[in-house]
């Protein structure tokens, strides 16, 4: 199959399926660092009724973070947690943990959120903490992920949708996009490619995740 330069096409497992139909509405709470567009993916799936949530709070620990500016467009709560203000990662996770809380949130989707975790924030919410990172996992944990597949010469790349557990970019996988890997890619361009593939399964495998766990 021969691909043009913008195409998205993809491989998506397991297949995007009807949303799951709960009758009572995921209580979400969202953790970003920056721009949000998954945020917004998400926010954007629940007004078109893919997916049965509402959203509590968004959490971002930048100041200047767009998330902020997003989340105040959809008219949803922005709380401001500068990870620089707390003296351990542990205190840290206590004030997120006693936010998520106080807005009522049973689960967490962390959609770009660029810190590590600890036991304080996974304890508080076993089983129910969702990232989505841009790669095909296990291959390429952490930062640059995209950098890392372009530098392996990788000829698929993707994103995962997973649990979250201790170890960083771990924890049972959800759902995956696989995405090709054109000539002439860089950094830029392969993560735009992704980004529309991140936002695609995001919805459904928080959709997927509260089934699993009924």
């Amino acid at each position: 199959m021969t691909l043009s330069p913008d195409s998205t096409a993809s491989l998506i497992s397991p297949q995007i399926q009807n949303v799951l139909n709960q009758s009572t509405p995921l209580q979400l709470g969202i953790m970003a660092s920056g721009n949000g567009s998954n945020f917004e993916a998400v926010a954007q799936a629940i007004k078109d009724g893919q997916l049965n949530a509402q959203i509590q709070v968004l959490i971002y620990n930048n100041p200047d973070a767009y998330a902020a500016v997003r989340a105040s467009n959809w008219n949803i709560p922005a709380v401001l947690l500068n990870h620089r203000d707390y003296s351990s990662r542990q205190e840290f996770d206590r004030q997120i943990v006693q936010t998520l809380r106080q807005y009522n949130v049973d689960w967490v989707i962390m959609a770009g959120w660029m810190r590590l975790v600890t036991e304080v924030l996974i304890d508080a919410f076993t089983n129910k903490i969702i990232n989505i990172h841009p790669s095909l996992l296990p291959s390429f944990k952490g930062s640059r992920a995209v950098e890392q597949a372009l530098a392996s010469g990788v000829k698929i790349a993707g994103c995962t949708v997973h649990l979250v557990s201790l170890e960083m970019d771990s924890g049972p996988i959800l759902m995956q996009a696989a995405v090709p890997v054109l000539q002439g890619d860089t950094p830029e361009t392969l993560h735009a490619r992704i980004q529309v593939q991140e936002h695609r399964i995001l919805p459904q495998a928080i959709a997927l995740a509260a089934k699993q766990a009924l």
